[in-house]
């Protein structure tokens, strides 16, 4: 009995406040060299609302300052369920300042009220992707960021003819998607990195067994980083600052993850 209160007060107290900060370094040829040595700093999944609110915001935001990013990009589930759970934090996230700036999109928790958490995101200095992209450039040279509406969600829908269309051939894109299991669905497109989150790593791991739940949308690619198609595009999922369903994580610990791109000869 003494184990199981401790195994459930580590996953109810211990673990979901217990931040993990992933430094990743990923290569390509196709970065062009103005761009190389750029720091990314992805986070996915606050859900705020449940089981987290503006003073875990303030954790996460110290964590993404101390790691200086030159970009930050967010790949959704902002609030669990209401927006009024993400007004306290929109000063906080206002603060976070990034030279490339500020991108998100939604999750599939983020659609109950999404044009008010849209307002909501752009007051806290992210720009939203909604089937768009948008060109970011150092000098003569450009990278995109392309994002696009939920899986999940059958109106809009994710359009990657919407949201890739008028890229110029040849270059650097990363997309953020919410649900990584739709990085299948993407290989007719020149996309470098895609950025996911959706699946909280499973959120509960037993060992030897792996995740006993995951959602729709993340059961092909879980946690971490995949390489997809004859393109070998990168896929990088997430685990999510925050819980959903059940305040527990175990063996899935939340995650920040800052990226070095550098680009490499071909």
């Amino acid at each position: 009995m003494g184990a199981g209160l401790l195994t459930g007060g580590y996953s109810w107290k211990g673990e979901p406040s217990w931040l993990e900060i992933n430094n990743l370094t990923l290569e390509w040829k196709e970065l062009p060299a103005s761009f190389s040595g750029l720091k990314l700093v992805h986070f996915s999944d606050v859900h705020l609302g449940f089981n987290k609110d503006a003073g875990d915001v303030k954790r996460l935001i110290r964590h993404i300052r101390e790691a200086e990013p030159d970009l930050i990009c967010f790949s959704g589930d902002i609030v669990d369920s209401y927006p009024e759970d993400l007004e306290d934090s929109v000063p906080l996230f206002a603060g976070l300042t990034a030279p490339l700036g500020k991108f998100a999109v939604l999750g599939n928790h983020d659609y109950k009220h999404a044009e008010q958490l849209v307002g909501l995101l752009e007051a806290a200095g992210f720009t939203v992707l909604r089937n768009r992209h948008v060109l970011i450039r150092r000098g003569d040279e450009s990278i995109a960021v392309a994002g696009m509406e939920d899986y999940l969600i059958n109106s809009p829908g994710p359009d990657p003819k919407a949201a890739m269309g008028g890229i110029p051939p040849g270059t650097f894109t990363v997309l953020l998607m919410h649900e990584p299991d739709y990085a299948d669905f993407v290989q007719e497109y020149s996309i470098q990195l895609q950025l996911s989150g959706h699946s909280h790593g499973g959120q509960i791991r037993v060992p030897f067994m792996g995740a006993p739940f995951l959602p729709d949308g993340s059961v092909k690619y879980v946690s971490g980083l995949y390489t997809v198609g004859d393109q070998r595009m990168k896929l990088y999922v997430n685990r999510g600052f925050g819980e959903t369903y059940m305040p527990f994580r175990f063996m899935c610990r939340p995650e920040l993850t800052v990226f070095t791109l550098r680009q490499v000869e071909g």
